[in-house]
């Protein structure tokens, strides 16, 4: 996998812990199968999906959307207000954005269950129980191990489309800079989940199920995390797929009115940290890009649409 545009010290953040917790727990587990999971196949039995069509047929899904209304916001990070600011997030600078809707939560198991039925897929390497389907547990869990091409896909099935990096973000931040969802004090684990590569509990006893199910939690946890759009997690569970290529000095020259990203790059950007990520990449404004082939369980997305401008002049103002 091609990582060359990422930082050393970025690869340390975002993926050098996952990586040396997996290596760590194959040890640990003795594992005949390896790390490549993208190469594990789950297929469905006859019963299995007819389990999975009456779930998609009964059970509710949190597919909620909310309206964040045309605008500028203060995007990026600045050094004197944010001591833990990267190289990939300066300078930090007024942008415009036109109005848009985006997922309340992250997309979950049970929506991405639905995609899956719809356009005859495979079910995903975790769904291993009762014939193809997931523990009723997690249905509302992040949908994850999903690549780029994977998300970008479901979004466009369901009408929608995945969000740019600054609309993600504006999304997540408001209009004034924040540093958090929530405002200026520093993410514990009462607002998310995340620095969960410590071993306890039915991991510390199987840490192979580390590998395949991590430590993730429901979507809709975390109200008093909630951005200022009423967006959940958009720090801390998985980390989201947006629509835009990566490339790490981006911000230098980026237009200031809807950026949509370089038209071009070897790696897509990612935002919002992960279940296994530390304290400093708990910010709204981190970011970083990977393969966009990559399926991680660490990873999943939300998605966004347009809508029209003089409808959020009507319907809303903007964020405090």
């Amino acid at each position: 996998m091609e990582r060359k545009e990422i930082p050393m010290f970025r690869k340390r953040e975002w993926t050098g812990n996952a990586v040396l917790v997996t290596a760590a727990l194959l040890i640990m587990a003795r594992m005949a199968w390896g790390l490549d999971t993208q190469d594990i196949v789950v297929e469905w039995t006859e019963a299995g999906k007819k389990i999975a069509a009456e779930r998609v047929a009964n059970w509710k899904a949190k597919d909620e959307m909310v309206l964040v209304p045309a605008g500028e916001f203060v995007m990026g990070s600045d050094k004197k207000t944010d001591r833990l600011a990267y190289r990939s997030e300066i300078p930090q600078r007024r942008v415009y954005l036109d109005a848009f809707e985006i997922g309340k939560y992250e997309v979950t198991a049970l929506e991405y269950l639905k995609f899956v039925l719809a356009t005859n897929r495979l079910p995903q390497l975790d769904w291993r129980y009762d014939g193809g389907n997931f523990q009723e547990a997690m249905a509302h869990h992040p949908i994850m191990h999903v690549s780029w091409y994977d998300a970008d896909a479901f979004c466009k099935w369901a009408g929608k489309r995945l969000p740019t990096e600054a609309e993600w973000e504006k999304a997540a931040r408001g209009v004034d800079g924040r540093l958090f969802p929530w405002g200026k004090e520093y993410a514990g684990p009462t607002r998310a989940n995340f620095g969960r590569t410590r071993l306890s509990g039915p991991v510390r006893d199987r840490p192979e199920r580390l590998l395949l199910y991590p430590p993730i939690i429901s979507v809709d946890k975390y109200e008093n995390a909630a951005s200022p759009y009423g967006l959940y997690q958009t720090i801390g569970n998985v980390a989201e797929w947006v629509s835009d290529w990566y490339d790490q000095g981006y911000y230098k020259t980026a237009p200031d009115r809807n950026p949509q990203g370089p038209e071009t790059g070897t790696q897509k950007a990612f935002r919002g940290g992960g279940w296994m990520d530390s304290t400093t990449t708990m910010r709204v404004a981190m970011r970083n890009g990977i393969d966009p082939n990559t399926k991680i369980n660490w990873m999943g997305f939300r998605c966004a649409r347009a809508v029209n401008s003089q409808l959020s002049m009507v319907t809303g103002e903007e964020a405090p």
